[in-house]
């Protein structure tokens, strides 16, 4: 079946005609979908949260009170949803985007999901006439407000073409993987597990070094022109610690859930996790210790709650 964009190409049409959807106006899908707005797209938007519908609407979306009703607008429908529970929930119930889909719509899911969920979620998609890719990103919300998020695609080659102009307004590090709709979620949660590492491995660096007497930004000065350096030390310790601020970029929780995530992938290989094991029970108790919706680097702020624990 000929793509949407294709069709609007061969009749002479801009692509901008194309109705997008956009399912899940939180910290990451709100600013990818404004984006959108501002590159000219028609965009229709859907949340359980009704402030963030608000919101959309201000930057210009026209928001909806139902998954069922954007899915029945849209020519390209785009999730990005917290859980494989609440992606399955929005594609496969009686009101979701599988059952309401226009025949020959694109559907793109930028979630981080179980791969299984990639592979059923795509098959049940070509059956009903329906395209699908499994696309999650990297970057947290600053990648996704400032359009500069890693999105690794993986699906049909043309159906990749059909949603490449997307790709490009909201990312800046766009990586086409072949034709398997999960081999982007697999890498994704490969680089969130590297991501547990180093969180902890900041947190633990800079609360010994504080104990020590020596100041954090003595240590990130130095580090950071040594082989110490990460992207997650220069996150964490600059865009949060520093400022003392928690709010969630990457929420304790939402890492957690990838861990858990990775877990299984390397189970199902046969691969031990030697240190990946021991985090999904560290981050379990960072989050059952009050840190859960914070931000990931509040892994520092439990460290030094511990110490002071001990010390008592």
């Amino acid at each position: 079946m000929a793509s949407v964009s294709r069709i609007f190409k061969e009749q002479g049409r801009s692509i901008m005609t194309e109705k997008l959807g956009f399912i899940g106006l939180g910290n990451m899908g709100l600013p990818m979908s404004v984006n959108l707005l501002k590159a000219g797209y028609k965009v229709y938007g859907f949340d359980i949260n009704s402030q963030a519908i608000e919101q959309f609407k201000k930057e210009g979306g026209v928001g909806f009170a139902t998954a069922k009703e954007v899915a029945e607008q849209s020519d390209i429908i785009m999730t990005s949803l917290p859980t494989p529970q609440v992606v399955e929930q929005v594609y496969r119930s009686e009101q979701g985007i599988l059952h309401h889909a226009k025949k020959g719509c694109l559907l793109i899911d930028f979630s981080t999901v179980n791969p299984e969920l990639n592979d059923s979620l795509h098959k049940e998609a070509q059956l009903l006439g329906l395209s699908y890719l499994g696309a999650p990103v990297s970057g947290g919300v600053i990648g996704a407000i400032n359009a500069t998020l890693t999105i690794m695609v993986g699906g049909k080659e043309e159906d990749y073409q059909t949603g490449s102009e997307i790709f490009q307004i909201i990312g800046k590090n766009i990586y086409y993987l072949g034709t398997s709709p999960s081999v982007g979620t697999r890498i994704k949660l490969l680089n969130n597990l590297m991501i547990g590492f180093y969180t902890e491995a900041v947190a633990e660096t800079i609360v010994l070094g504080e104990k020590m007497g020596i100041h954090a930004d003595t240590l990130y000065e130095v580090l950071s022109n040594s082989y110490g350096q990460s992207r997650i030390y220069e996150r964490n310790y600059l865009e949060y610690m520093k400022n003392d601020n928690y709010q969630p970029g990457f929420s304790t929780n939402l890492l957690l859930k990838d861990l858990k995530l990775a877990k299984n992938m390397a189970d199902e290989a046969g691969v031990p996790l030697r240190i990946g094991e021991k985090l999904v029970d560290l981050y379990s108790d960072i989050s059952q210790q009050g840190y859960g919706e914070n931000d990931m680097s509040a892994t520092y702020l439990s460290l030094k709650e511990n110490c002071k624990i001990e010390q008592s």
